[in-house]
């Protein structure tokens, strides 16, 4: 007992004599972590003032291959206020980027990088529509295209609820900067799906 009682005395003497090291030692600590979070926010705040002031030209759309075309719709969903991400690959049913926006919901976008002049069939559409639902819980569905869409599948995307964004209208989005939102009109969630029925 008295070895003990010897032994914690010296423990104590000991952190009597390093206190000021121990101190020292925390303070940088703190230090460190501050600069850290500094540095992290900096960043943070000069990607968003980078994507908020994001312009895209069709030019430079059809000189994108189609990942960095799924990249740049991803960017151009984060400039209009959606978390998004590139999730297209191999197996990606129908949808390359995905973004969810209070109070618009969950969006799907399938994004069709083409040659100049080239055109997206309703298959495409069919597609889209047989996914974003069921495997995705989209509230909303995009084809995005550098080039065109057929007759048919724009008028079979406006009956079924399946949007289109052709070479024009990317051009306002991208270009112009008008939020995809606006320029598809998008309903907030809550409003009745075309691929989900009532209860």
């Amino acid at each position: 007992m008295v070895a003990l009682a010897q032994a914690a005395s010296n423990l104590i003497t000991r952190a009597a004599a390093a206190w000021p090291l121990l101190v020292l030692v925390v303070f940088a600590s703190a230090v460190a972590v501050a600069g850290l979070r500094m540095r992290s926010h900096r960043r943070d705040r000069a990607d968003s003032e980078r994507l908020a002031r994001l312009r895209i030209t069709l030019a430079e759309f059809d000189a994108m291959d189609d990942e960095q075309f799924e990249h740049a719709l991803r960017d151009l969903l984060v400039r209009d206020g959606w978390a998004a991400r590139k999730v297209g690959r191999g197996g990606d049913q129908a949808a390359d980027v995905i973004g969810v926006r209070i109070p618009l919901g969950r969006i799907v976008v399938q994004a069709k990088h083409t040659r100049v002049g080239g055109k997206v069939g309703s298959s495409v559409m069919y597609q889209v529509k047989g996914t974003a639902g069921p495997a995705h819980r989209a509230d909303h569905a995009v084809v995005v295209t550098n080039g065109s869409f057929t007759r048919d599948a724009m008028a079979w995307g406006d009956r079924h609820g399946v949007r289109w964004v052709d070479r024009d209208r990317l051009d306002r989005w991208a270009h112009k900067g008008r939020p995809l939102h606006e320029l598809l009109a998008l309903p907030t969630r809550g409003s009745r799906l075309p691929w989900r029925r009532a209860a």
